[in-house]
């Protein structure tokens, strides 16, 4: 069965990869202006937290009804969400981009690790944030199943280890992979998670709070942290409210649905930003085109292709594997009920 869709998240990824596509023409000069790479990066953020949201409300509901977490399951239908249209970005760009990569790029990218990986080839540059997302993907379903009771204090636990494990990089002036690790990020990830775990508890958000929380979002991407007093700020202060502010929106856009973020187009672009976060790389990020705001045009192409001829295939199929595996124990439940008849 497929999932069901949220209405207004569509719209909050379509945002979110539109600072990103803008943020990377931005760093190449592709175009002018004075938008911020700090807003791609909240960008990316974004994502983050509506991926701790959405894999937990899913592993939720899943408890919810059957009192379980069949890892295998979640496992095997988070394969086929990602996969493909990954490995289709992969099969075109090492090909086309072969001598500027060693075994240990390619291996990072196919096995998520290219966030450790930092001497990456600039067009696995993006992959980054989808290895921190695959390790989360990892170890996030293990750790509900095992502690479900404790879920919260897991969660405020890998919220807070964010600015200790930063603030202890900087004091050690480390400056190598570890800085995109897991526990760099994990305080993204675990708003989300704790949003889908809290949200059913939580009231109706007010529009002083909301205002006060878009002013974090646009304000605090600002903020440069130049000092070692500054940067500590930033970390224990600043980057808890944004990231309370980011999750604090996406409840307020699901309990107020606003037209914008589901009219069709935007929720269109939100609906292919995986394969468009693939596939701006390409064009985007390239600094040997210069042309412009029409370099979107052979990124959307492309992420068409991907979309329409590559993931929805795909989850097409997804849906078909995993109704046979659901349809399997009830058949031998029958089964069995038929041969204790037959026996009475």
């Amino acid at each position: 069965m497929s999932e069901r869709r949220i209405p207004s998240l569509d719209g909050l990824r379509a945002i979110s990869i539109t600072l990103v596509v803008l943020s990377h023409l931005v760093k190449w000069k592709h175009i002018s202006g004075e938008v911020l790479g700090n807003y791609g990066a909240l960008g990316v953020c974004i994502f983050f937290v509506l991926s701790g949201y959405l894999i937990t409300n899913i592993l939720l509901g899943e408890h919810e009804r059957t009192s379980a977490i069949r890892l295998r399951n979640f496992y095997l239908r988070r394969a086929f969400r990602i996969f493909p249209a990954v490995f289709f970005f992969l099969a075109v760009v090492i090909p086309l981009y072969w001598r500027q990569m060693s075994w240990v790029h390619i291996a990072g990218a196919i096995f998520y690790f290219s966030n450790m990986d930092v001497s990456r080839p600039w067009v696995f540059g993006h992959l980054w944030s989808l290895s921190i997302e695959e390790q989360f993907y990892l170890l996030w379903p293990f750790a509900l199943k095992q502690g479900y009771r404790y879920r919260t204090w897991i969660l405020l636990g890998a919220f807070w280890i964010t600015p200790v494990f930063r603030t202890a990089l900087y004091a050690f002036k480390i400056h190598n992979g570890l800085v995109a690790s897991l526990p760099i990020y994990s305080n993204w990830l675990a708003i989300g998670c704790l949003l889908a775990v809290l949200a059913p508890r939580l009231p109706k958000i007010k529009r002083p709070a909301v205002l006060a929380m878009l002013a974090a979002l646009i304000l605090i991407p600002w903020y440069t942290a130049s000092t070692p007093a500054r940067t500590l700020f930033s970390l224990f202060a600043l980057t808890p409210v944004l990231s309370i502010s980011i999750a604090g929106l996406i409840l307020h856009v699901m309990q107020v649905p606003y037209m914008f973020l589901n009219w069709h187009p935007v929720a269109w672009l939100g609906r292919v930003s995986y394969s468009l976060y693939l596939w701006q790389e390409l064009f985007c990020s390239n600094a040997a085109m210069h042309a412009g705001y029409l370099l979107i045009v052979p990124s959307l192409a492309c992420a068409c292709i991907s979309y329409y001829l590559v993931e929805q295939p795909m989850l097409k199929l997804r849906d078909q594997i995993t109704r046979r595996v659901a349809a399997a124990p009830r058949q031998a439940e029958s089964v069995d009920k038929l041969s204790l008849t037959r026996e009475a």
